[in-house]
């Protein structure tokens, strides 16, 4: 509800002011996400060790390359509008141009919104997950939000702009750069993810015998549910594809005379080998 834009408090004299504030606003969100990352990796390397700070930093890493990414494309995407608003506003002034074309410049503002919110996001849910009070698919999340937020704020840009203009062309190849470090966040946020996972799953150090004679009744009591599951999963897979074999072969008999047929009945051994054949 936040991101909408508020066309209808907003006068149209003032959407102009607002496009240069909101991409201010994205500006220094982005830049504040840096400096957040940064303290979040001086913690992590005094606070942590081993597979915990390996883990971390990598998606540190990623996460900072994914804000300067963004913040390339801010950068590209105002001298964009710059160039638009220059090449169309003619005689009129840049804040009639705004309010002449008052929906592109609210899609421009909700766009420029939604990219700052989506790097915010990402930062917090990269402290949580650093701090262990978060979840990996948060990151995840954010990673796709940005990555959609992106391609939003593009699209509203290259309506208005010139198919040979470079600063479109610097700003496509922008679009394409924030995906790929989106992309990053997210193999760097599942693979640190499996690492932890398994460390924690696999560490039965200090553990004493009874602890141990529990841990492994747990297990096999799981290993055979799962093994329950995994047969009836099995048995409903089957009864799917026999199914769909009868619609399917119902469907290509085509009807005569304006007569729809009925699907023939299941046949019973329709999973089953065929016979082989005899030699004569």
């Amino acid at each position: 509800q936040e991101l909408r834009p508020k066309s209808l408090d907003i006068k149209q004299e003032e959407l102009g002011d607002m496009v240069e504030k909101e991409m201010a606003s994205t500006s220094e969100a982005i830049e504040d996400a840096v400096r957040r990352i940064e303290e979040m990796m001086s913690q992590a390397r005094s606070e942590s060790s081993g597979v915990k700070l390996e883990v971390n930093e990598r998606i540190l890493n990623s996460c900072t390359d994914l804000m300067k990414a963004i913040r390339l494309l801010v950068t590209t995407s105002t001298n964009l509008q710059k160039e638009i608003v220059e090449s169309g506003r003619g005689a009129a002034t840049t804040q009639e141009f705004y309010a002449k074309n008052s929906r592109w410049t609210e899609g421009l503002i909700s766009a420029s919104k939604a990219v700052g919110w989506g790097a915010t996001q990402l930062v917090e849910s990269a402290d949580r997950v650093v701090l262990h009070t978060g979840k990996y698919e948060e990151l995840i999340v954010c990673s796709h939000e940005i990555a959609a937020s992106t391609a939003q704020l593009v699209a509203a840009s290259k309506v208005k702009a010139e198919k040979s203009s470079r600063n479109l062309a610097r700003l496509q190849e922008c679009s394409r750069n924030v995906n790929e470090m989106a992309a990053n966040v997210v193999a760097s946020t599942k693979s640190g993810q499996e690492q932890i996972e398994e460390k924690d799953t696999m560490d039965f150090s200090g553990m004493s015998l009874i602890k141990l004679k529990k841990e492994e009744m747990e297990t096999q009591v799981k290993v055979l549910e799962l093994e329950k599951r995994l047969e009836g999963e099995r048995v409903r897979l089957g009864e799917l594809r026999k199914q769909h074999y009868v619609l399917a072969g119902g469907c290509d008999d085509s009807p005569e005379d304006g007569e729809a047929k009925p699907a023939p009945a299941p046949r019973r051994g329709i999973l089953k080998k065929p016979p082989i054949a005899q030699k004569p």
